[in-house]
C-alpha cells in the first residue's frame, strides 16, 4: 500500500498475540475496508469487530496465534484496492472469554477526527460488466456503483463516511438495496451511493429552455452530439460540456460560444484502441489513462490528429486525453455500439470522440447544480443531461503527462481522483491553512504529518472563483475538522487569497504570515521529498512578488528549512505595459530589443502592432522590470515571431515547445549567455540568446535553439551555485517545469554534473502546489 506507515514490528509480530486493538489511519472508509476485514476474519476463524470512528477503522481481533500472523500479512497484501493504510497503532488486549463470532459495529462518533475521505473513483469491471448486462436489474442505470467504484469526496458533506452524511441521504434504499448494504460478504455492504433504478437517482434530458425531451436520454443525447449539438453532462465533480470531436463546425460553435478561441481542449475516447492514428500511447501513458483516478493525460499527437479532431488543441504538440470514467460515459460509449450484448466493445477501437471541457463558462467556476446549468450554460448548450444526486463539492479532471525519465507521473493540474487525498510529510506538526497564490489557486490543509491539497480552485480574477475559495476551505476544514495554529499566504497584499487569509486568522486569533512565491515553490518539492537538509532551489515561472517589491521569476536560491536565501536570478528585463506584457508577446519582444540597445527597430519590426513607437519610447524612458524566465520565453517567441498576442495563459511558451519538438534536439557550438557576479547574487544574462533569435528565419529551428542555449545556461548557473556552496540536490519548482524539453534537458545537464535533481510529483510544479509548500514553511516557523 503506497506510502503506507505502521507501528514498528507489528507485521512481523502480530503471530504473538491473543488479542488485538488497531487503529488504523489513512484512506480506510467508503473503500470496503471494514466488509473486507469481516470476510478475512470470519475465513480465518477469528472473534472481533470492526467499525469506522473518527480516526479512521478500529478493529479488534482473537484467536490463534497463526491465524492471527496470518491475518496481519493479509491486512497488508489484500486491502481493497481504493485503501491507503498511512499509520498503524496497536494495543495488546487479554482475551476475552465470552467473545463470539466478529461483526461490523455502528460508526462511533465523537474524538479527535484523523479520518479522510477517499477520492472519486472510476466505474469497476464488476459494476461495467453488470451496467451492461441486459439480465441485471441495473443494467443501463447510470449511478451503478459498489465500494470499488464511485463518487466519495464530492458527495460527502462530513466525516464519518456513513450515507446519512452525502448527497444520498435523501434517497431511500429499496429492499433489494438494502439487502446488499446490509450484508458484510456483499460488495456493496456500506456502499454509500448504492442504488438502483427503483430508488435511486435519475437522468432527465432537457433542451436549451429547459423542457424535458422525450425518449431514453442517453439514446437522445447521443443522437444530439451525432448531430452537431453541444450538450452539458453533469458527471461526478460538476458539468462537462460535450461535442462530436471529429466535428470542425460543432467545436468551432463549441468555442465560439464558450468564448475560448485557441485554449486546447480535451477529448474523451472509449479505450486505448480508439487513439490509432491520434496520439502516441506508451506503456506508462495507458496506465495513467487506466487508472481508477482516469485523469486527462497529455500524449504527444499523431501527425493525422489535426485533421481527424479539426480546432481540438491547434498549433500544439500535446492532446489532453481521457477515458470514461463515470457509468454515465460508458453508456453513452455502449449506445454508440447498438448496445452490443458482447463485452468485446470495451476494447474495440471505437470512433466516437468527445470534447469534454468543464462547463465553467467565461472564466467562472465549474457548474455543478443543475439549476445553475440552466442558466449559466445558456447560450451554449443545446441540451442538458441532468440527474437529481448533488454535487456538494465542485472538482474539475485531473491533468497529468508522463515524462520520460522522470519515474513518475507529473500533475498540471491535481483534482478529481487525487483529491482529498493526503501528501505524507515527513513529521508531524501543528496545523496550518495555506491559501496560495493567484492563479490556478489550491489550498492546502495539514493535520498531524499529513497535507491534504484541495482541488484546482482557479484563477482567483473573478468573484464565483474567490467565493469558490471559501467554501472549498469551509468544506475541507469541515471533513478533517482541523482548527488551524496559523494561516499562511503569498506576500502579493492584493491577491483575494491573502486577504482571505488575513480575515480568517482574525476570526480565528492565529498569525497570518506571508512566504515569498518562489519560496514556497521551492519548499513544495522539499515537503512532498520529505528534505530536511539545505538544497538549491531553482524557481521558473511567469512572476511572483520578490522580498525587495520586484517581479521575480527566474530565481537560485538556498533553502533550508523555513528560511532562505537568493543565491542568483535572471536579468531583469522590461515589463512595457505592465500586466499586458505577460499576454502580448510583440512587447516582450520589444523589451528584449531594449535590452540590446537595438530599440530604434521597434517600430519597424513591429510595425504590424499599433502603437509600437509609442512602446519603443516608453521603453526608453524606464519601465517595471522582472527576473521571471516566463518574460524571457515570450520576448523570443515575439521576436521570432511565433505568438504576437496570447488568448490563454502561456500559449507563447506552449507553441514555443511544440515547434521545438518538432523540430528535434539542437547542438549548441557556443554559449549564449553570461554569468556575473551582482550585489544581488549571480545573475545569468540571456540577452546573448535573443541576439542570435533576431535574424533566425526559420521559427522551428529558433525554437529549438532557444530551448538548447537555456538549458545550457541554466546547467551552468546551477552548477556553478553548487561548486560554491557543496549543495547537491536541487529542487526544482515553478510553472515552466511543464515544459517537456526544459525538464528533460535539466534532468540530463544536472545528472552530468552529479547533482541530484528533486521534481514536484505529488503536486504540481506551478501555482497549484504553491499551497503545499506554504504550509510547510509555516508549519516550520511555529512549532
Amino acid at each position: 500500500m503506497a506510502g503506507e506507515r505502521r507501528t514498528a514490528g507489528f507485521f512481523e509480530h502480530a503471530g504473538l498475540r491473543a488479542r488485538l486493538r488497531l487503529r488504523l489511519r489513512g484512506i480506510v472508509q467508503g473503500v470496503g475496508f471494514r466488509p473486507f476485514v469481516h470476510r478475512l476474519a470470519h475465513e480465518l476463524d477469528l472473534l472481533g469487530w470492526v467499525r469506522n470512528d473518527a480516526g479512521g477503522v478500529t478493529l479488534e481481533v482473537q484467536g490463534a496465534d497463526a491465524a492471527l500472523a496470518v491475518f496481519a500479512e493479509r491486512l497488508r497484501r489484500d486491502a481493497p484496492a481504493a485503501a491507503r493504510i498511512d499509520a498503524v497503532e496497536t494495543e495488546t488486549l487479554a482475551p476475552e472469554a465470552d467473545a463470539a463470532g466478529f461483526t461490523i459495529l455502528a460508526s462511533e462518533a465523537g474524538g479527535a477526527n484523523q479520518a479522510v475521505i477517499g477520492p472519486d473513483l472510476c466505474v469497476c469491471p464488476g459494476c461495467l460488466a453488470e451496467l451492461c448486462d441486459p439480465a441485471n436489474r441495473r443494467y443501463r442505470y447510470a449511478f451503478i456503483n459498489c465500494t470499488d467504484c464511485g463518487p466519495r469526496y464530492t458527495i460527502a458533506a462530513r466525516l464519518p463516511y456513513d450515507r446519512a452524511h452525502t448527497s444520498m441521504a435523501s434517497f431511500t434504499q429499496c429492499p433489494a438495496c438494502l439487502a446488499e448494504y446490509t450484508d458484510p460478504f456483499n460488495r456493496r455492504f456500506h456502499a454509500e451511493p448504492n442504488a438502483c433504478p427503483v430508488c435511486g437517482p435519475q437522468l432527465t434530458l432537457l433542451d436549451a429552455s429547459g423542457q424535458a425531451i422525450a425518449g431514453d436520454p442517453i439514446a437522445e443525447t447521443l443522437a444530439r452530439i451525432r448531430r452537431g449539438e453541444i450538450v452539458g453532462l453533469k458527471g461526478l465533480g460538476g458539468f462537462h460540456l460535450a461535442c462530436d470531436a471529429r466535428n470542425a463546425a460543432a467545436v468551432a460553435e463549441l468555442r465560439r460560444r464558450k468564448d475560448r478561441e485557441e485554449k486546447p481542449l480535451a477529448i474523451m475516447v472509449a479505450n486505448r484502441a480508439s487513439l490509432a492514428g491520434l496520439a502516441e500511447l506508451g506503456l506508462e501513458e495507458a496506465t495513467e489513462l487506466e487508472s481508477r483516478a482516469r485523469p486527462i493525460v497529455l500524449l504527444r499527437k499523431l501527425p493525422g490528429a489535426d485533421a481527424a479532431l479539426p480546432g481540438v488543441a491547434p498549433d500544439l504538440a500535446w492532446l489532453g486525453v481521457m477515458l470514461p470514467y463515470t457509468p454515465l460515459h460508458y453508456l453513452l460509449y455502449h449506445e454508440s455500439v447498438g448496445r452490443s450484448p458482447s463485452a468485446s466493445w470495451l476494447n474495440e477501437a471505437q470512433p466516437l470522440a468527445l470534447v469534454m471541457t468543464s462547463a465553467n463558462p467565461h472564466g467562472e467556476p465549474l457548474v455543478t447544480d443543475n439549476a445553475e446549468a440552466l442558466t449559466g450554460l445558456q447560450g451554449i448548450a443545446d441540451a442538458y443531461l441532468l440527474h437529481d444526486r448533488g454535487i456538494l463539492i465542485r472538482t474539475d479532471d485531473s491533468v497529468l503527462r508522463r515524462q520520460p525519465g522522470s519515474g513518475s507521473p507529473q500533475f498540471i493540474r491535481r483534482a478529481r481522483g487525487f483529491t482529498p487525498t493526503a501528501i505524507l510529510l515527513s513529521r508531524s506538526g501543528p496545523p496550518v491553512l495555506a491559501l496560495g497564490g493567484f492563479f490556478k489557486n489550491a489550498l492546502c490543509f495539514t493535520r498531524d504529518e499529513e497535507a491534504f491539497l484541495s482541488q484546482h480552485i482557479g484563477d482567483l480574477d473573478r468573484v464565483a472563483n474567490c467565493r469558490a475559495l471559501e467554501a472549498a476551505v469551509e468544506h475541507l476544514q469541515g471533513l478533517l475538522q482541523v482548527q488551524p495554529q496559523a494561516v499562511a499566504h503569498d506576500l502579493h497584499p492584493d491577491f483575494f487569497s491573502t486577504q482571505l487569509a488575513l480575515r480568517l486568522a482574525e476570526r480565528w486569533q492565529v498569525p497570518a504570515i506571508g512566504v515569498q512565491h518562489h519560496h514556497a515553490h521551492i519548499a513544495a518539492v522539499l515537503a512532498e521529498h520529505r528534505i530536511a537538509e539545505p538544497v538549491l532551489g531553482l524557481a521558473l515561472d511567469g512572476v511572483g512578488l520578490g522580498t525587495d517589491g520586484t517581479a521575480w521569476g527566474g530565481e537560485l536560491l538556498r533553502v533550508e528549512g523555513a528560511g532562505f536565501e537568493r543565491l542568483g536570478h535572471l536579468r531583469p528585463i522590461g515589463l512595457p505595459g505592465g500586466d499586458r506584457a505577460a499576454r502580448e508577446p510583440w512587447r516582450m519582444g520589444a523589451a528584449g530589443l531594449d535590452l540590446l540597445g537595438r530599440g530604434d527597430e521597434i517600430a519597424t519590426r513591429f510595425s504590424a502592432e499599433p502603437g509600437a513607437a509609442q512602446l519603443a519610447q516608453m521603453l526608453a524612458r524606464g519601465v517595471p522590470q522582472t527576473t521571471s524566465i516566463g518574460r524571457w520565453f515570450d520576448a523570443a517567441a515575439g521576436l521570432l515571431g511565433v505568438q504576437a498576442r496570447m488568448s490563454f495563459e502561456g500559449q507563447a511558451a506552449m507553441r514555443l515547445e511544440g515547434l521545438a519538438e518538432a523540430y528535434g534536439e539542437l547542438r549548441l557550438n557556443e554559449a549564449l549567455h553570461v554569468l556575473s557576479a551582482q550585489p544581488s547574487g549571480l545573475m545569468l544574462d540571456l540577452a546573448p540568446l535573443l541576439l542570435d533569435l533576431l535574424n533566425e528565419p526559420d521559427t522551428g529551428r529558433g525554437a529549438a535553439l532557444f530551448h538548447a542555449a537555456l538549458i545550457q545556461a541554466l546547467v551552468e548557473w546551477v552548477g556553478a551555485a553548487a561548486e560554491s556552496s557543496g549543495i547537491r540536490t536541487v529542487a526544482c519548482a515553478g510553472g515552466c517545469f511543464l515544459n517537456a524539453i526544459l525538464a528533460r534537458g535539466l534532468r540530463r545537464g544536472l545528472a552530468e554534473r552529479g547533482l541530484q535533481m528533486l521534481e514536484a510529483r505529488a503536486a504540481p510544479p506551478g501555482d497549484g502546489g504553491l499551497a503545499l509548500g506554504q504550509a510547510w514553511v509555516v508549519r516550520q516557523q511555529i512549532r
